[in-house]
């Protein structure tokens, strides 16, 4: 009887590996983790909340992989409020525009934030000799949870 290898099914650290790879940054075990704790978050981290994620890396380690990540074009950086800068994976393609702009809702109450990768930023035009590298939006305001526990 011949045997067939059940094909490999890849995990998220495997997943994270190949992006940092397609993105040409090297592949560290740091990185991987970082990534695959962005990854797996329904929504942009600030640094803490990575810190709070990932207990086996220390705070500067986090931030040095953030910083080579959003430096290859991996990484988007927003506005995140109290807590300061929040990150999230780009799914635009690295080589060219940010194509990946979508709206954030950030909630005042739980301090989450949310991506609305479905609703656009709209257009903007500037006067002559501006210009424009990348666009945020974020509304501010109470989620669906938090609302329904005023509520209820």
């Amino acid at each position: 009887m011949q045997h067939i290898p059940r094909p490999r099914i890849m995990t998220s650290k495997d997943i994270s590996a190949e992006l940092l790879e397609n993105s040409g940054i090297k592949v560290t075990a740091n990185r991987i983790i970082v990534l695959d704790a962005l990854l797996r978050s329904p929504g942009p981290m600030s640094a803490k909340e990575i810190e709070n994620e990932v207990s086996t890396l220390d705070k500067s380690s986090i931030f040095r992989c953030l910083m080579v990540m959003k430096e290859s074009g991996l990484l988007h950086t927003l506005d995140g409020g109290p807590e300061g800068v929040r990150y999230e994976v780009c799914r635009a393609p690295h080589d060219g525009p940010d194509t990946d702009e979508h709206l954030h809702f950030h909630c005042e109450v739980c301090g989450r934030t949310f991506c609305f990768e479905d609703i656009g930023i709209p257009a903007v035009t500037l006067p002559s000799g501006y210009e424009i590298r990348s666009t945020e939006l974020t509304v501010k305001g109470v989620c669906r949870e938090c609302a329904g526990k005023r509520r209820g």
